[in-house]
């Protein structure tokens, strides 16, 4: 069975646009108010930014075999257990006769504040993973069950500032030579790829957009291990084979 990557490139431009007019939109809604968050936290708080890309996952899904699959998509049933906490709230999930095929988690990260919540965002991510599948080896997820697909999708604003290189301070030890003079792009696409080669997600997707893509959708990758079509190739091959075993 050939996979169906659900014309997944242009359903990206759709979802970038979406994400940029969404954040427009918060703000300005946010201003109008008289209720405007300090700095541009405003154009964050509406939570709908990356619905695009959970409607492509979504797409991925119903192609590939699996349109019977229960899709979770409201907060009353994204919790799953951990490890080191008692629960943690995902993006979307997918299950499959009461088992987890996957677990998505979507994030997006706008200027200008980018060195702390580079941090923020890397342990958030590092530490999910280690939680949830910790929790797996202790069978939270039942007795015998797959090993479901964990997957980390990111959006970073392509400017000056996320592609300016970067100083870091090292009083007593140097720093990995691999983030010296590295700008938060080049950073963020190395904490993807170490993701996956450390086996902490089965696939993490960067994608680099401008503000200007609200008018064409414009975004791009910086390594093909990180790029959306990494992701829709591992995805719709999880699904498939998930199907198959139907």
């Amino acid at each position: 069975m050939s996979l169906n990557l659900a014309n997944y490139e242009a359903q990206a431009r759709e979802a970038v646009k979406l994400f940029w007019r969404n954040r427009e939109a918060a703000l300005a809604k946010q201003i109008e108010s008289g209720n405007q968050d300090a700095g541009l936290r405003g154009a964050v708080t509406a939570g709908k930014n990356m619905d695009g890309f959970l409607a492509i996952a979504r797409s991925l899904v119903e192609a590939n075999g699996l349109n019977q699959a229960n899709i979770c998509l409201q907060q009353r049933v994204l919790t799953l257990p951990g490890f080191f906490r008692p629960t943690k709230l995902w993006g979307m999930l997918v299950m499959n006769h009461g088992k987890l095929v996957a677990a998505l988690e979507f994030k997006s990260q706008v200027g200008p504040s980018f060195g702390n919540n580079f941090n923020n965002r890397s342990e958030e991510a590092i530490g999910a993973a280690y939680d949830l599948w910790t929790a797996y080896r202790e069978g939270a997820f039942g007795e015998d069950a797959p090993r479901p697909l964990l997957v980390w999708i990111m959006l970073l604003e392509d400017c000056d500032k996320s592609n300016s290189p970067m100083k870091d301070k090292e009083p007593h030890f140097p720093v990995d030579q691999a983030f010296k003079g590295a700008s938060h792009a080049q950073r963020y696409d190395l904490l993807c790829r170490r993701l996956v080669q450390e086996g902490l997600y089965s696939s993490a997707t960067l994608l680099v957009s401008p503000r200007e893509a609200a008018e064409d959708g414009h975004y791009r990758h910086l390594s093909e291990l990180t790029s959306l079509k990494s992701f829709v190739a591992h995805f719709a091959g999880h699904i498939a084979a998930v199907a198959a075993r139907r």
